[in-house]
């Protein structure tokens, strides 16, 4: 990456930042990606106020495979379109692949097909769908983000998926990176989602669309989908503050795992694991922002001891 990612350190406003997340739901899957270029000619002050904005607005996902139906949800299963506004939202889409995805680095034609192909407008609630082709995270309801664009380009390209391999994404959030995983057409998807009312109109929404290759399961994803490992990738779209020991046993040898650590509530690295026979290979891919992962997993590994 050519940009670098800012981390600030101020501890008044970390110390709120982390208060207000713990007010918001039990998992939360949204990111943010700040180039240095974009913060340079902002004051102190703006960044400060930035930054806590920033954290308010993206802060915000017992276990079961959710059957495919409706619930009320912040986001209908679909949004209706007329074919002029259709129009208008492609030729949006395209741009954003052209200047903030492909412009920005992502490579991967298969990633970039599925990026122009994926009707994001659908993922959003009404009330953003002007914003539906911005290259920035948007709220989808329950505290909950649809992630900026390119860092769902980047974590899948990331993921360096091969025909036939099945994929494991912690945090379903309203269904759109999964849609793109599916939308590569050679892969089978598992996706789980905390939060109820999210994940059924996740697989409602899904469905609608045509993506027949997509399980969802509402449940915490600290633990993994341990009935349909083992799996050749995994996504996670939240930061714990430490590498899920259920996700690695689930990931076969030679598998990818794709996932931000670090402090909860602030900026994080963002890792790439590779499972090889004498343990695991770490790249660190740099500097992002995630919200925390929080549920009973992570929440039952910090309450143990240290020995």
């Amino acid at each position: 990456m050519s940009d670098v990612f800012l981390a600030l350190e101020q501890r008044s406003l970390q110390n709120e930042a982390r208060a207000f997340a713990r007010q918001g739901a039990p998992f939360h899957c949204c990111s943010i990606w700040i180039p240095k270029r974009c913060m340079s000619k902002i004051s102190l002050e703006g960044k400060l106020c930035f930054f806590a904005l920033t954290i308010i607005l993206l802060t915000g996902c017992g276990s079961r495979e959710v059957p495919v139906q409706a619930t009320a949800s912040a986001i209908p299963a679909t949004t209706a379109i007329s074919s002029t506004e259709d129009d208008t939202f492609t030729q949006a889409r395209l741009e954003l692949v052209k200047n903030y995805i492909a412009g920005a680095g992502i490579t991967n034609e298969d990633v970039l097909r599925s990026m122009r192909t994926v009707p994001r407008h659908k993922f959003v609630p009404s009330d953003y769908l002007d914003q539906a082709y911005e290259d920035h995270a948007l709220p989808i309801g329950y505290g909950q983000t649809i992630s900026q664009p390119y860092i769902v380009a980047w974590m899948t390209e990331l993921l360096e998926l091969q025909p036939g391999e099945k994929v494991l994404e912690i945090g379903t959030g309203s269904g759109y990176q999964a849609a793109i995983l599916a939308e590569l057409g050679y892969v089978d998807i598992y996706t789980m989602e905390i939060v109820p009312e999210l994940a059924e109109s996740a697989a409602a929404r899904l469905q609608d669309l045509g993506y027949a290759n997509v399980r969802v399961k509402q449940g915490d994803g600290y633990y993994g989908w341990p009935e349909y490992a083992p799996f050749d990738a995994i996504i996670v779209t939240a930061a714990p503050d430490h590498l899920p020991a259920p996700l690695v046993e689930q990931l076969t040898y030679g598998g990818r795992l794709v996932i931000p650590i670090g402090p909860q509530g602030w900026f994080q690295n963002l890792w790439k694991f590779v499972k090889e026979e004498g343990g695991l290979k770490a790249y660190n891919m740099g500097g992002v922002g995630f919200v925390p992962f929080t549920g009973p997993g992570v929440e039952a590994y910090q309450a143990t001891p240290t020995p």
